[in-house]
């Protein structure tokens, strides 16, 4: 997931993306903390896409408070 493709989303779009992507941290942590993780890169993966997406939904929330 790149910045581009959060871009073209909508906000709520954005939101459930980042549901999503906590959820999946939150397995991927319980998989590590038994020791069942298979992919452990998959965890740094899924924290910097939380952070792009938190990013661009400020840069959405600053733009539309910019305009009013």
């Amino acid at each position: 997931m790149n910045a581009h493709e959060l871009r073209d989303k909508t906000p709520d779009e954005l939101r459930d993306a980042l549901v999503q992507l906590k959820k999946e941290a939150f397995n991927l942590r319980f998989q590590a903390a038994t020791g069942q993780s298979e992919n452990t890169a998959r965890m740094r993966q899924v924290r910097r896409d939380v952070a792009r997406v938190k990013t661009v939904l400020n840069e959405k929330a600053r733009g539309a408070a910019a305009e009013a």
